[in-house]
């Protein structure tokens, strides 16, 4: 289905979770994420970020740290409990958090009576309405207490760390984790309440064959999850030091990189799961799938998404926050984060203001990336067009008056196809993953 152009997929492009990108932050002017938040009105979401696990895993590119110091974890979630407070402060009693979203890092590396105290300490401070709450986990820390604290606090949506299930690949990487250890996590999920679960899974890992991947693919169906993002591994060691570890030779090559993907997108499609996008997947009955069909994807910083809302406040240290006008990211160091935070100050001081073009770039990129099509202005149209009749040569886009559409044969070029409306990447030199 997907037909296989390499000089298409030549140049490394962002994932596009924000427009502008992280890449292409930069100083924020004193107390900007104060005034957006003071700014706020109506349904809002939060994201707190835990950036500690039991192990970290040498492809990570996350922000996380080994969680063994209890007093450096316990300090963290002083700070983080104190960001609540203040955040919790400023903004106006008009706003609404409908969602709630955990991530790291992993947060099941924290006790579970720290993370219900999390839960009573944003319960307390915010106008919770009908909220809906998710959480990534990393299943090698899952146990039956955390089963219970994830069914105390009412979660439904939960993302689990698989990888792959080939176990040459998972020393490889660093993430060593029997199917048994998987499904018994499934099973305290499942009885704690959680009715969409996601299934990380990657392709592009050292030493990994199709078979390897195809195998993956079909556990993932017996132990039944809802949804499956299939990514590409991104080696990267010059931003991610630990990937030194991985031996890239080992990596499959571009083409085999390509074929993955095909036939990863082919079997999940085949088997029943809604393509979301260019890497996402779901059952019929979840609630993405039905975002898909109704027209209400979106893209934030999480990836594909069916939250609606337009501002999401980040907490905790390296979180991103999101507004029309503003993108912030808190202090990446935790331990200056703590300092800062246990001052009473927000640590955001770098991001950037979207300009009104901004928003309008970021909006059509969302558009191509989450629905295939975008509406665009004659002058946008009309700088592009040169970069863009590669891809309509070849099927994989179309124009049709003012809209530019992906194709289905487009899917995997879809990343450099949205790129054409960055103006950064104009600018800019860095380097980021490749398209697929």
């Amino acid at each position: 289905m997907w037909p296989y152009h390499p000089d298409l997929l030549a140049v490394p492009v962002p994932r596009y979770t924000s427009y502008p990108t992280a890449a292409d932050f930069g100083p924020l002017q004193p107390f900007a994420l104060e005034q957006a938040i003071e700014q706020t009105s109506g349904d809002i979401s939060l994201y707190l970020h835990i950036p500690f696990c039991e192990e970290i895993c040498f492809y990570c590119g996350c922000n996380t740290s080994r969680s063994g110091k209890r007093e450096r974890v316990e300090a963290y979630l002083a700070a983080l409990h104190h960001e609540i407070e203040t955040v919790a402060h400023l903004l106006p009693e008009t706003a609404r958090v409908r969602r709630i979203a955990f991530g790291g890092g992993s947060p099941n590396a924290i006790l579970p009576r720290e993370f219900l105290s999390l839960i009573d300490a944003l319960t307390h401070n915010f106008e919770l309405t009908d909220c809906q709450y998710s959480i990534e986990l990393d299943p090698r820390t899952m146990s039956r207490e955390w089963g219970r604290a994830i069914g105390q606090a009412g979660i439904t949506r939960a993302s689990m760390g698989v990888q792959t299930f080939a176990p040459h690949c998972q020393k490889a990487i660093g993430r060593e984790q029997d199917e048994a250890l998987i499904a018994r996590s499934v099973d305290w999920l499942r009885d704690a309440g959680v009715t969409s679960l996601n299934f990380d899974l990657m392709y592009g890992l050292p030493f990994q064959t199709m078979h390897d991947l195809e195998d993956s693919l079909a556990m993932t169906y017996r132990i039944g999850a809802d949804r499956i993002a299939l990514f590409g591994y991104a080696h990267v060691p010059h931003f991610v030091p630990r990937q030194k570890v991985i031996d890239a030779s080992a990596l499959p090559d571009r083409d085999t990189r390509f074929a993955m993907a095909r036939m990863g997108f082919e079997e999940l499609t085949d088997g029943g799961y809604k393509a979301i996008g260019f890497d996402h997947f779901a059952l019929p009955h979840d609630p993405m799938a039905e975002a898909t069909r109704t027209g209400k994807l979106r893209r934030n910083f999480q990836g594909f998404t069916d939250d609606p809302s337009r501002v999401l406040i980040g907490m905790g240290a390296s979180a991103i926050s999101g507004f029309p006008g503003l993108i912030a990211q808190n202090e990446k160091n935790a331990g200056r984060y703590r300092m800062l935070t246990l001052q009473g100050k927000l640590t955001a001081d770098h991001g950037v203001v979207r300009t009104a073009d901004d928003q309008l770039r970021g909006r059509l990129i969302e558009d191509l990336l989450c629905h295939s099509r975008a509406t665009l202005t004659p002058c946008t149209l009309a700088k592009i067009s040169d970069r863009l009749e590669p891809f309509i040569e070849r099927g994989l886009a179309v124009r049709s008056g003012m809209d530019l559409i992906i194709t289905e044969a487009g899917l995997p070029y879809a990343r450099v196809i949205a790129s054409f409306l960055d103006r950064f990447r104009d600018e800019t030199t860095k380097v980021f993953s490749a398209a697929i």
